[in-house]
């Protein structure tokens, strides 16, 4: 029995594991490659370049790797990068690079992307994020592993979202946030630190207690960025959670969300 339905179109260029399963009216274009354990619903369109790693699931009506509308792309070669074991779900759409930056938009691995989420070009989508109905990244977008994206939040181009940090539903971000910080609101404002998230994990109730202290500092002192930093050198030394929230607020290069 044929893994791939007949009715699927699969250009000739394209190389795809030999247990990889395609169902009807899908739409596999030149340049594509999916690997071992991957499968892909109907209705469904994948151009390339792309690249789509090992046990993937994507579901009807996604279009993976389509052309940016960015207006600087011309017709450049730029890839998509998919990692392994990410369940993309209905009307997903993910677009290609440009060349304007990295010519690559790539999706990591254990990712969550739910139904008409869209990843714009540039983009990088760590591991373990999962990205809630609606959400929406503009071009050159990096999301840090285990970050959540609640239903219909928008990020602005050029927005690092950090690790382990959680975007309430609805929201808007026009700044970097930093690892472990929860925001919410239309501009976004920072409320907290994902502590849920962080317990369900399993950090440390030290740890937590750090990062709850660290975000005083930052955001409650009324200290500066750099005076902030310079407050959280010690406990880094101590806690790499600090070091790591210490290291996304140096980061950013649109300023945090306040």
């Amino acid at each position: 029995m044929s893994l791939i339905d007949p009715r699927a179109i699969i250009d000739p260029t394209a190389t795809l594991a030999s247990d990889v399963r395609i169902g009807p009216w899908t739409l596999i274009g030149p340049n594509v490659h999916i690997g071992e354990g991957t499968e892909i619903g109907p209705h469904v369109i994948v151009k390339g370049p792309t690249w789509i790693g090992r046990h993937n699931k994507i579901f009807q009506f996604s279009t993976i790797g389509e052309d940016t509308p960015d207006l600087k792309y011309k017709g450049e070669p730029t890839r998509l990068v998919i990692g392994n074991h990410n369940v993309i779900r209905e009307g997903v759409t993910i677009h290609r690079g440009t060349v304007q930056d990295r010519s690559e938009t790539t999706i990591a691995d254990h990712n969550l992307i739910m139904a008409y989420v869209h990843i714009g070009h540039d983009s990088v989508v760590g591991s373990h994020c999962i990205l809630i109905n609606n959400a929406s990244l503009a071009g050159h977008v990096h999301v840090g592993d285990w970050a959540i994206l609640s239903g219909y939040t928008l990020i602005h181009q050029h927005c690092q979202i950090g690790a382990h940090s959680f975007v309430g539903m609805g929201s808007g971000v026009s700044k970097d946030v930093p690892a472990f910080v929860t925001v919410l609101g239309s501009p976004a404002q920072a409320r907290s630190m994902n502590f849920e998230g962080m317990r369900r994990r399993g950090f440390s109730p030290e740890a937590m207690n750090a990062l709850r202290r660290a975000y005083k500092v930052v955001y409650r002192q009324g200290l500066t960025v750099e005076q902030a930093l310079a407050e959280l050198e010690e406990s880094a030394k101590q806690f790499p959670e600090v070091a790591i929230f210490r290291d996304s607020v140096r980061a950013s290069t649109r300023g945090i969300t306040r």
